[in-house]
C-alpha cells in the first residue's frame, strides 16, 4: 500500500514494559523479567527499557537491575536501556553495561518533587552530572520530560515552558528528548502545540531535535495522539507490551500505550517497524501471566484487524 504522504515510512519503538510496565507491580523474579525481555527481542523490538537502577527499598520491583542487564547480552541492533535517578544509579548502569540511559524530570514542579524528590533545578543539575559520566563512557542519555502535555497538579503547562526545559537539557548534553504524557492529558491539538513549540530546538547532539513520545492511555486517547504525532513527523515512540505501567505519584496515571496496539496500527498503514505482531502478542501473554491479571490491551486479547475474520461471536 502507499503510505500517506504526511507520515514517516518507518517508526522506532522502545518497549518500556520490563521497566515502566512492571515497576508498579509486585516484584517479578529476575529470571522471569529476562524471559519477557527475550520474548520482546524475538518479536523484533530494537530498543527495550530493561531495568531501573534505583533503590530496591524505594522500588522493590526493580531490584536486581545489574543481574537483568547481565542476563540480556549485548547484540547488534539492540539497545538495552536503563532508567537512572541520579549519578550513582548512572554509574551502576554504566558498570553493568547498559547501552543507553534514560533520566526523567518533569515540566511540573510539583510532580517532579513527588516523583524524584527534587526540585526541577536540582534535577537539571543531577542530569548534567549524569551526562558527564555517560559522556566518559560513550553512553547516550535520553531525557524524558514527564507531564509535557499537562500536570495533575498545576494543570496546563505552557508549550513554551516545555520547549525551554528541553532546550536546557539539550544544552546540558542529553542525546535525545522524549516528551511524556504522564497522566493522559494530551489531545491531538495539544500534541501539535507542544511539537510546534519544540521544533526550533534543532538537532542539538545526536537525535535531540527529533522528539520521541511516551504516551499514556488514561482517557483512551493514546493511539489517536500517536497518529497526530506521526502527522507531525515523529518516528520514535515509547510503548509498553500489554499496555501496563503508570506512575504511582500522579492520580489517574493509566497504563502506557500498548506496544501491540501501535504496531497493529502501523502495520495497517504500511509503516515499517521490524516487529512481528504475532510474537509481540505472545510477549503480552507472558507479561499477563507475570502480573496475574488480564492486561488492558485489546489487541493482546483480540489480535490485530487482519486477524478479525478468525474471531467468532
Amino acid at each position: 500500500m502507499t503510505i500517506p504522504a504526511d507520515l514517516p515510512p518507518r517508526v522506532q519503538i522502545r518497549d518500556v514494559g520490563p521497566r515502566d510496565g512492571l515497576q508498579p507491580e509486585e516484584p517479578v523474579p529476575v529470571a522471569d523479567r529476562i524471559r519477557l525481555i527475550d520474548a520482546l527481542i524475538a518479536a523484533g523490538l530494537p530498543s527495550i527499557e530493561i531495568a531501573a537502577f534505583v533503590s530496591p527499598r524505594a522500588v522493590p520491583a526493580m531490584a536486581g537491575a545489574a543481574e537483568v542487564v547481565a542476563g540480556v547480552p549485548a547484540r547488534p541492533g539492540l539497545v538495552r536501556t536503563a532508567l537512572v535517578p541520579n549519578a550513582r544509579g548512572a554509574q551502576m548502569a554504566i558498570d553493568a553495561g547498559a547501552d543507553e540511559i534514560t533520566v526523567t524530570l518533569s515540566a511540573s514542579e510539583t510532580y517532579n518533587q513527588r516523583n524524584v524528590k527534587m526540585s526541577l533545578a536540582e534535577s537539571e543539575a543531577s542530569i548534567a552530572e549524569i551526562v558527564g559520566l555517560a559522556d566518559d563512557a560513550r553512553v547516550p542519555v535520553d531525557a524524558v520530560i514527564s507531564c509535557a502535555f499537562g500536570s495533575p497538579y498545576e494543570g496546563e503547562i505552557a508549550p513554551v515552558d516545555v520547549a525551554d526545559l528541553a532546550g536546557r537539557l539539550v544544552d546540558a548534553g542529553t542525546t535525545s528528548i522524549t516528551y511524556a504524557d504522564t497522566t493522559g492529558m494530551a489531545t491531538p491539538r495539544r500534541i501539535h502545540e507542544v511539537l510546534d513549540a519544540v521544533a526550533p530546538l534543532g538537532l542539538g547532539r545526536g537525535d535531540a531535535g527529533q522528539p520521541g513520545l511516551h504516551l499514556h492511555d488514561t482517557r483512551g486517547t493514546a493511539l489517536v495522539n500517536a497518529y497526530a504525532a506521526l502527522q507531525h513527523g515523529v518516528h520514535r515512540f515509547d510503548t509498553s507490551v500489554g499496555g501496563l505501567g503508570g506512575s504511582p505519584f500522579a492520580h489517574g496515571a493509566g497504563g502506557n500505550l500498548a506496544t501491540e496496539s501501535l504496531v497493529a496500527m502501523l502495520d495497517d498503514l504500511g509503516i515499517q517497524t521490524g516487529i512481528a505482531i504475532g510474537a509481540l502478542i505472545e510477549a503480552a501473554a507472558i507479561i499477563e501471566s507475570l502480573v496475574g491479571r488480564p492486561v488492558p490491551s485489546g489487541v493482546a486479547h483480540h489480535g490485530p484487524r487482519s486477524q478479525a475474520h478468525r474471531s467468532r461471536s
